[in-house]
C-alpha cells in the first residue's frame, strides 16, 4: 500500500506540472502564496516550537506508559477514573487518528466498556500534544485553549452518551480485566515530571512571541530576557539528563523524536504549501476566492458551525496539517467558532477512519458516536463564536 501511495504521489505531481497554467497571472499568485506561507512557517513555527514539540513528544512516548494508561479501561476500573483518564489520554500518548484505531480495537474487545473506549477513540487525536501546542502558536492561545478544553469535555460526554445509549447492549457483552503489565519504573515519578516540565518550558519561552505595546511591563521583560532563560533551562536539561539517564533511554528518545519528525513534518510542510495555493496567507489572496470561504463558514450561524463540523468530520486531515488550513481559511474569513467546530470534529473523525470504527463495534454504534461528535461541535462552536466576537 505504501508503493502505492508513492506512486500516485508522483503521478499527481507530474499531472500538476504538466497541466497547470504557471503563466496565468491567479495561478502564480497562488504559487507565491505557496512559498510564502511556507517560508512563514519555517521562520516563526519550526525551530522555536515544532521541534521542542517534537522532543516533549518522543519523551511521552518513550517515558510514559501505555499499559499504565490503558489498564484504567477495564470493566472493573473507577469509572470517575476511567473517563478521566481516557478523557486526557490523548496527550498521554500522543496519537493519531490512524494510530488510535488498534489501541481502540484492543481495549474495546478486551473489555473496556463502550463509554470509555469511545472517550479515548475521540480524545486520542483530539488531544494530540503537537496539535494543541501548533493551534495555540500559530491561531492563537485563545483557539488552543478552547480547542483543549473542548476535546477534554467532548471525550467525556461523548462517552457517557454512548455508555447512556448502548447500556444494554454493554451490559450483554462478556467483559473482563484488560491484561496489560505495567512497566517497571526506572527512576521516581518527580524526576520524570521535573524532566516534562523543563521541556515544556523551553518550549514556552523560546516560541514566546513579542507582546503589544500594551501588554505591560512584566511581558515585555520576559521577552528581552527570554533566549538567556532558554540557555538557562537547556543546561537544566543537559544536567538532568546526564545525571539521571542512561544511555539506551536517550537513544530512544531520540529515535521516538526522530520518528515524529519524519512522519509527521512532510505532511505538516506539504499541507502548508496546499493551504497557501488555495487560501493564501491572512490578508493576501490565492486561488479560492475569500467571498466563497465567507458564505459557506463566515460569521457564526447555526449552518456555518454545522457545515465546518460536517467538512471537518468527513475530511481526512494528516496530522497538524489541519492548522495552515485553518489559518488560510480564517485569513479569507471563517469565523471563529466554525473554526473551532472544523478542530474538534476534523482530528477525531474522516472517512476512512468512520470506515475503520464500523468494523470494530458495528455501523449502529459508529452513526451514533459520529452524529454526537459533530452536534457537540456544533454546538461549541456557535458557543465559542458568541464568546469570541
Amino acid at each position: 500500500m505504501k508503493e502505492l501511495q508513492k506512486l500516485l504521489l508522483i503521478v499527481v505531481i507530474f499531472l500538476g506540472a504538466y497541466y497547470i497554467p504557471w503563466d496565468s497571472a491567479l495561478i502564480g499568485r497562488a504559487g507565491l502564496e505557496a512559498f510564502m506561507m511556507l517560508q512563514e512557517y519555517a521562520r516563526q513555527h519550526v525551530l522555536t516550537c515544532l521541534i521542542p514539540a517534537f522532543f516533549i513528544a518522543g519523551a511521552i512516548t518513550v517515558f510514559v506508559s501505555q499499559a499504565a494508561v490503558l489498564k484504567y479501561f477495564g470493566a472493573k476500573a473507577n469509572k470517575i477514573l476511567s473517563y478521566s483518564v481516557a478523557s486526557v489520554s490523548g496527550s498521554v500518548l500522543a496519537v493519531c487518528s490512524c494510530t488510535v484505531l488498534p489501541l481502540f480495537a484492543g481495549i474495546y474487545t478486551r473489555g473496556a466498556g463502550i463509554g470509555p473506549a469511545t472517550a479515548f477513540l475521540y480524545s486520542g487525536p483530539a488531544i494530540n500534544v503537537l496539535a494543541i501546542i501548533l493551534t495555540a502558536k500559530v491561531l492563537g492561545w485563545q483557539l488552543g485553549l478552547a480547542r483543549a478544553i473542548g476535546a477534554i469535555v467532548f471525550a467525556i460526554v461523548t462517552g457517557l452518551l454512548m455508555a447512556f445509549i448502548f447500556r444494554k447492549d454493554d451490559a450483554n457483552r462478556q467483559t473482563g480485566e484488560l491484561f496489560l503489565p505495567d512497566e517497571d519504573e526506572t527512576r521516581p515519578l518527580w524526576k520524570n515530571g521535573l524532566y516534562m516540565l523543563t521541556m515544556v518550558l523551553i518550549l514556552i519561552f523560546a516560541s514566546f512571541a513579542s507582546p503589544a505595546d500594551d501588554d505591560g511591563k512584566l511581558w515585555n521583560t520576559i521577552f528581552s530576557f527570554k533566549w538567556y532563560l532558554v540557555v538557562l533551562l537547556l543546561a537544566v536539561l543537559a544536567f538532568m539528563l546526564k545525571k539521571w539517564f542512561v544511555k539506551e533511554e536517550l537513544k530512544n528518545w531520540v529515535d521516538a523524536t526522530w520518528g515524529f519528525s519524519k512522519q509527521i513534518l512532510p505532511l505538516l510542510l506539504g499541507g502548508v504549501l496546499v493551504a497557501g495555493f488555495l487560501l493564501g496567507r491572512p490578508g493576501h489572496p490565492a486561488l479560492i476566492p475569500e467571498q466563497y470561504i465567507q458564505m459557506l463558514v463566515g460569521g457564526n450561524s447555526l449552518g456555518a458551525n454545522f457545515f465546518a463540523s460536517l467538512v471537518g468530520a468527513l475530511m481526512y486531515f494528516a496530522t497538524l496539517t489541519e492548522v495552515p488550513i485553518l489559518q488560510g481559511l480564517i485569513g479569507s474569513g471563517m469565523g471563529q467558532g466554525p473554526a473551532l467546530a472544523l478542530l474538534l470534529a476534523g482530528p477525531a473523525l474522516s472517512l476512512p477512519n468512520m470506515i475503520a470504527i464500523a468494523s470494530i463495534m458495528g455501523i449502529k454504534k459508529t452513526a451514533v458516536y459520529c452524529f454526537i461528535v459533530v452536534v457537540l461541535s456544533t454546538i461549541a462552536g456557535m458557543a465559542y463564536g458568541w464568546f469570541a466576537g
